[in-house]
């Protein structure tokens, strides 16, 4: 399987890009254009779709959106058309967002997904989709407050910037959980 793509964009439109990779030409599905430059080199991270039929590639810049895809094509009835049209018309935190938060209007709005595609998708998914926040390994500390957070409501997202800002310092963790909080509720 090929994992990634390191070349030069030679070609793009709506739904593909062709990168020129050592003077071959790969055809990527892929639904970002907006982010392209022709001549500009790029890693694109691939999935290779390989059905009895067709043999395809589907592109993603970054590795997030290339591990909700696998996530979201592993739910049973989505394939890597509507997965990737999911990713084309919200970002990835967004749409883990709406998965974990059970938000079944958001991800009805998605091409292609109906009410029981997008039930199946919460069902299957959620809580399968956020880590814990990442932070230093030997900072107990973050760690506590990241859960602290947790616990009080906080969602993933709004948890993980304020951690990565918080660890530039060196705080008790009653000092670290007062300042998450001050930052917070901003």
């Amino acid at each position: 399987m090929i994992g990634f793509l390191r070349g030069k964009v030679h070609h793009f439109d709506l739904d593909y890009v062709l990168l020129d990779v050592n003077n071959v030409g790969y055809r990527i599905n892929f639904y970002h254009p907006e982010m392209l430059k022709r001549g500009e080199e790029v890693i694109i991270y691939t999935y290779e779709n390989v059905r009895e039929d067709e043999q395809s590639l589907y592109g993603f810049l970054s590795i997030e959106e290339y591990d909700l895809f696998v996530k979201l094509i592993s739910v049973k009835g989505l394939g890597p058309k509507i997965a990737s049209g999911i990713l084309a018309s919200s970002n990835v935190d967004a749409v883990i967002e709406a998965i974990e938060s059970e938000d079944v209007a958001f991800i009805r709005g998605m091409p292609g997904v109906g009410a029981k595609t997008a039930g199946q998708i919460i069902l299957d998914l959620k809580g399968k989709l956020v880590s814990a926040p990442e932070t230093p390994q030997s900072n107990a500390k973050m760690n506590d407050v990241a859960e602290a957070l947790a616990t009080l409501g906080y969602k993933p997202g709004e948890i993980k910037p304020v951690i990565k800002e918080l660890s530039k310092e060196d705080l008790s963790t009653d000092e670290y959980l007062k300042r998450a909080l001050a930052m917070l509720i901003k």
